[in-house]
């Protein structure tokens, strides 16, 4: 019976950690794109807002600097730290 819970326990924290694995591995991270990759992460990224010249222009241009561009249409800007970070004059954020 011991031997049964054991093996239970070590199965789920592998389930556990290999979820946490192939979540980070999927998010990127900062300089995880190439130049060229931007476009098409940033049209993807922008696709859900009706402000797309905006998005799509401020998008292109922090990826340009940072080689990074949040996972999804909206927030998870923690994967992306030079993106998150990135704002104007006035303290607001620039990047979308």
């Amino acid at each position: 019976m011991a031997r049964l819970l054991l093996l239970r326990s070590s199965l789920l924290f592998f389930l556990v950690v290999s979820m946490c694995f192939v979540e980070v591995s999927l998010a990127g991270g900062e300089g995880s794109l190439q130049p060229n990759q931007c476009a098409a992460a940033c049209n993807y990224r922008c696709s859900a807002t009706s402000h797309q010249k905006p998005c799509l222009f401020f998008c292109n241009k922090c990826c340009a600097k940072c080689l990074c561009v949040p996972s999804g249409t909206y927030g998870h800007k923690e994967e992306c730290p030079c993106y998150n970070n990135w704002t104007t004059e006035e303290g607001k954020p620039k990047c979308p």
